[in-house]
């Protein structure tokens, strides 16, 4: 007996599944921050730029439809590419999209704005350009959130994804704060764009040389692939990206194609296209609501900066949400989907009704505020609905359910803004119940999806 005990206290403990990095998360934190507030900046002088063109409200948001659509479409096929390819290589292509993107909508609209082209040739090109970003950016999103997701312990997933999608926050923070100083002498309106086609050059430099290439984590997925724009074989740092948490036990599925609507995800896709709506909606309509409600309509230069500070103020409480509720409240994703949501659909509500600076701002916050709690719980309950070889496709398919609430939302909530500010709020806020009574009924409870076998 003593000498087992003896063996027993010479023998180390098992080894703890290990976390990702501080360098690696910062890497993947920064490949999400860069294209939030490139594409919220963009957001901030948009309404601005179409009131300069003189383009009407609805074709504006309708410009981003085509992207939208491209969006849905390519996010699926992306995700499953990451599974053979590794996730670097998609974050690479993701971020040369977005890149591309920028610097042509720029140049686009530029030209339209000192008059080499008129209004509507000019909104033309910036969707065709847009559309890069829809057909190639949508490759970040997916292999970022199945990086981390295919290295982090159920329980912890939550907490996980919510720091990813809290780089969303922090970009729409910075984006709309710092877009009013880069409208520059030269380029106008349109030095946001081009600026931020530099800082996405930048970060694609910096993952391409620091983060390490990855591999596909499961033998099912065939044959190892070298990543895009790199020399030499992957096989040196093979033994770094051995998923962190391999030991630890999930149900298995025969593996297969998921679907959007098959039964273990049917819920989470279906609350997520719901409120997905909703927050495309009010994106949509917000920018023209400070115009109109402050009177700038006529000055649309000035526009920027009040559009930039509601903007901010939603994303400084989509922050809150992420890195203070849903870590220091322990949300589950059913706990902050539902009750971010009710949060929601109140703030909503009261921009139905605000008329000055401070209570649009205030009231966009508390809207913020629940989407900040609402879309983190959606997406890890829709990557716990399923097993850890099924994190590609799961993620795929939760960036093609963000995307597809873009391809028509945001132009139906400022069509129907233009004929009532209630029709819009009011199917707004409909929406929002629509989520809560079908969640309450519909989906799994937290302590169902986030057990830990043994």
């Amino acid at each position: 007996m003593a000498e087992a005990d003896a063996e027993n206290a010479l023998t180390p403990p098992p080894s703890r599944p290990k976390s990702i990095s501080r360098e690696r998360m910062a890497l993947l934190f920064a490949v999400m921050l860069t294209t939030a507030a490139g594409n919220t900046a963009m957001q901030s002088v948009m309404p601005s730029i179409g009131t300069a063109l003189e383009i009407d409200d609805v074709w504006i948001s309708l410009a981003y439809s085509w992207s939208a659509l491209l969006w849905v479409i390519c996010a699926p096929l992306w995700a499953e590419r990451s599974d053979r390819r590794g996730r670097k290589a998609m974050m690479a292509v993701g971020l040369i999209g977005f890149i591309a993107s920028m610097a042509l909508c720029g140049l686009a609209l530029w030209f339209g704005l000192i008059g080499l082209l008129g209004g509507t040739a000019a909104l033309i090109a910036f969707a065709v350009a847009r559309s890069l970003y829809g057909g190639f950016g949508s490759a970040a999103p997916p292999a970022v959130q199945a990086y981390v997701a295919s290295r982090t312990p159920r329980a912890e997933r939550t907490q996980a994804l919510s720091l990813i999608a809290s780089s969303f926050g922090l970009g729409t923070v910075i984006g709309p704060a710092l877009a009013p100083l880069m409208v520059l002498p030269f380029v106008g309106l349109t030095g946001p764009f081009i600026i931020f086609a530099l800082i996405g050059l930048l970060t694609l430099t910096a993952l391409r040389l620091r983060l390490p290439n990855d591999e596909p984590q499961f033998p099912a997925r065939g044959s190892t692939y070298d990543a895009p724009y790199t020399s030499g074989s992957t096989s040196s740092e093979r033994s770094e990206e051995v998923p962190e948490d391999e030991h630890e036990e999930e149900d298995e599925v025969e593996p297969h194609k998921l679907r959007w609507f098959e039964p273990r995800l049917r819920p989470w896709v279906t609350v997520g296209l719901l409120g997905g709506h909703a927050q495309a909606m009010v994106l949509g309509i917000i920018g023209f609501l400070v115009l109109d409600r402050l009177g700038l309509r006529a000055t649309p230069a000035e526009g920027t900066g009040p559009v930039g500070l509601v903007l901010m103020c939603g994303a400084i409480a989509t922050l809150l949400a992420q890195w203070g509720l849903i870590p220091r409240l322990d949300l589950g994703p059913r706990a902050a989907t539902l009750s971010g949501i009710t949060v929601a659909a109140a703030g909503v509500v009261y921009l139905g009704v605000a008329d000055d600076l401070h209570s649009i701002a205030l009231a966009y916050a508390i809207a913020s505020l629940g989407f900040g709690l609402f879309r983190p719980g959606s997406t890890a309950g829709t990557s716990l609905a399923v097993t850890r070889s099924e994190q590609g496709q799961a993620s795929g398919i939760t960036a093609s359910v963000a995307g597809a609430s873009f391809i028509y939302a945001p132009a139906l909530g400022v069509w129907l803004y233009g004929h009532s500010d209630w029709l819009g709020f009011g199917l707004i806020a409909a929406l929002c119940v629509a989520v809560f009574l079908y969640g309450w009924k519909a989906l799994q409870k937290d302590s169902a999806l986030t057990r830990s076998s043994s």
